[in-house]
């Protein structure tokens, strides 16, 4: 059986909050795979590792420096890596941030700043990618969003209608974007053993075993795997869906 359809070999892919974490593993993979990879975070010197690391495995990678909430910086994202590579093939719109508290205690500037790293930051993004993809041979774009955003989320209202607001978006431009041979599509991790939850939650992704059915934390290299079907042939016929990757899903047990 032929795996060819999995493959990104050739893309350029531009994958933000790439420095550490699912953004990391995202570009590592791609980039193993054969795409010329564009790794951005708020800080070049978090990101420069990655590059450097993709360089040497044998891989082809650029980092920039990029504030998805600053659109001057995106914009310059984008004509970086056209200038680089030619083009953008794959956007994943990884960049994201959160913290917690109860819905009256987040202050105005708490909100927006949430709001304008997750929800406007995949705006920016994804307009200023979209142009180069819709004035060529179309694109795919991998949007991310959060279990959050799907069922609501406890003391994370801000994240969670912020990641709503993405899978909506992502339904309305699979719906746009289509004729122009876009394809968008979404994914919504529920708990992922990245740097950050592993320190809250004390489970690492090394510990983690593939092959275990009954668990509710995913690896990287899980959510990976996903983002690479979404932006390969192998899901061509998937725009505007949201795939929740999650484990054991939440059932209410019957009484006994």
């Amino acid at each position: 059986m032929t795996t060819d359809q999995f493959s990104v070999a050739d893309d350029v892919a531009v994958v933000t909050g790439a420095s550490s974490g699912i953004g990391r593993a995202i570009g590592e993979r791609f980039a193993e795979d054969g795409a010329d990879v564009v790794v951005c975070s708020r800080e070049q010197e978090n990101v420069d590792p990655v590059a450097e690391g993709i360089e040497e495995s044998g891989g082809s990678a650029l980092a920039v420096e990029c504030d998805v909430r600053d659109r001057d910086a995106v914009e310059a994202l984008v004509e970086a890596t056209v200038e680089e590579f030619g083009g953008v093939d794959c956007l994943l719109n990884n960049a994201g941030a959160s913290f917690m508290a109860n819905f009256e205690g987040i202050s105005e500037n708490g909100w927006k700043t949430i709001v304008d790293i997750n929800l406007h930051g995949t705006y920016h993004c994804t307009q200023a990618a979209g142009e180069v993809m819709r004035e060529n041979d179309g694109g795919r774009i991998v949007n991310f969003a959060s279990v959050a955003g799907q069922d609501g989320a406890p003391f994370m209202s801000h994240y969670a209608a912020a990641k709503a607001g993405i899978i909506n978006l992502t339904s309305t431009l699979g719906y746009e974007w289509a004729s122009d041979g876009v394809r968008v599509n979404c994914i919504a991790p529920g708990f992922v053993a990245t740097p950050g939850v592993a320190s809250q939650m004390g489970v690492t992704a090394d510990e983690i075993d593939r092959d275990d059915v009954d668990r509710k934390i995913g690896t990287p290299a899980e959510i990976a795997d996903v983002a690479q079907f979404l932006a390969s042939p192998a899901s061509s016929y998937l725009t505007g869906e949201t795939v929740t990757a999650r484990g054991v899903p939440d059932i209410m047990e019957s009484p006994e």
